[in-house]
């Protein structure tokens, strides 16, 4: 006969074993070295008993590949258009786990100091992915040096493209570029639109270097911590979520980053 009280006790010793051997395993997250490999690094120090192994990613590899292939188990780099892009792209649905912070992607430039020495036919590099493209074109929407079709009123929604430019009075030249490689690009151009990451990589200082920056206030470009459906509710996916939406680190964002990268309330979007 099945002594069942000891039948649940064994089955529960068993499924605390296996609680306890996951936790002890590192949670793998993919993150760009600036500022997010930064920011993990940071909660490496304030709360060690995490185990964290964080994973620079170099530029041209797919964070979110490797995250459907199972070779991370999050990855923290990516605003959600982005993610919903590539989710259609990849077939596959992902999990947002945290919102943390805004990278306001900004107008620069090495050849001018204001929109009104930037010449007719002056040439602008914009990133050629469609999110940040699109995202490029309301910004120089935004700095009136575009306009845009009607209809597009909600950058998080109505995609733009160049074809929907409706008025571009000084005669622009839109170049699409792969994002890393725009910062190398503004000796050669007039502008330069450039994700700040990309540019804090590349030793500017968003809010001091930009001739004109996104608006931190309503922004749909919010970074944040992604995981498959299946790590959802991973115990070291939600330390690592409170972790990244609490005081201590928004403090350390605003302290170290000038407002080139700013902290958005915790929470799920």
């Amino acid at each position: 006969m099945i002594n069942k009280a000891g039948l649940t006790l064994a089955v529960l010793g068993a499924l605390l074993t296996s609680f306890g051997s996951q936790a002890l395993e590192p949670l793998r997250v993919a993150a760009d070295p600036v500022p997010h490999a930064q920011i993990l690094a940071y909660i490496q120090k304030i709360d060690p008993q995490l185990n964290l192994k964080v994973i620079e990613i170099p530029n041209g590899v797919n964070s979110n590949e490797l995250l459907v292939h199972g070779d991370v188990d999050a990855n923290y780099f990516q605003h959600l258009p982005y993610l919903k892009s590539q989710e259609k792209a990849l077939g596959e649905k992902l999990a947002v786990a945290a919102t943390v912070h805004i990278e306001p992607l900004g107008i620069y430039s090495h050849r001018h100091k204001s929109f009104a020495d930037v010449p007719v036919k002056g040439t602008v590099a914009v990133p050629n992915n469609v999110t940040n493209l699109s995202r490029a074109l309301y910004l120089l929407q935004d700095n009136g040096l575009i306009k845009l079709k009607p209809g597009f009123n909600d950058p998080a929604a109505d995609q733009a493209t160049p074809k929907d430019i409706a008025e571009n009075p000084k005669q622009l030249k839109i170049l699409e570029i792969e994002s890393p490689q725009i910062p190398r690009s503004l000796d050669d151009v007039d502008l330069a639109v450039i994700n700040g990451n990309y540019a804090l990589d590349a030793g500017l200082v968003p809010a001091k270097d930009a001739l004109g920056l996104e608006k931190a206030e309503h922004n749909p470009y919010a970074n944040i911590l992604v995981t498959t459906p299946k790590l959802e509710h991973d115990p070291r996916i939600a330390q690592l979520a409170r972790d990244l939406t609490s005081p201590e680190v928004a403090k350390y964002i605003t302290d170290n980053f000038a407002g080139s990268v700013i902290p958005v309330a915790g929470g799920k979007p």
